[in-house]
């Protein structure tokens, strides 16, 4: 497994699924999407896996932009150049992706 999580420092579902990895051992990469955000491959590969409409977080700052915005092409330009209206943890592992915490998905990766 190569699994990559991308979450906000202060999100505790990214939290709960990093500790999800450490207690079953398995080596991930954490990264912060305020900080580093996602490149157009990763992005791309969420999209395909999960739909645009999941990546959305509809708590965050700001999030009702995204309702106004007619087009999916608009949406997803928004989105990736603001990471902080993506919903988190996205944890990848390789074509598949989850977004949010979801245990029952990632043992079926195991």
């Amino acid at each position: 497994m190569n699994i990559q999580i991308f979450g906000k420092s202060k999100c505790f579902d990214t939290k709960k699924a990093e500790r999800y990895f450490k207690e079953r051992r398995v080596k991930f990469q954490s990264i912060d999407i305020l900080r580093y955000g996602m490149s157009k491959g990763e992005f791309g590969s969420v999209k395909a896996a999960v739909g645009l409409n999941a990546m959305m977080d509809s708590d965050a700052k700001d999030a009702e932009i995204l309702e106004y915005l007619a087009h999916d092409a608009a949406k997803e330009e928004k989105l990736f150049e603001n990471p902080a209206l993506i919903k988190t943890p996205i944890v990848r592992n390789g074509k598949k992706a989850t977004v949010g915490y979801c245990p029952d998905v990632w043992k079926e990766w195991e």
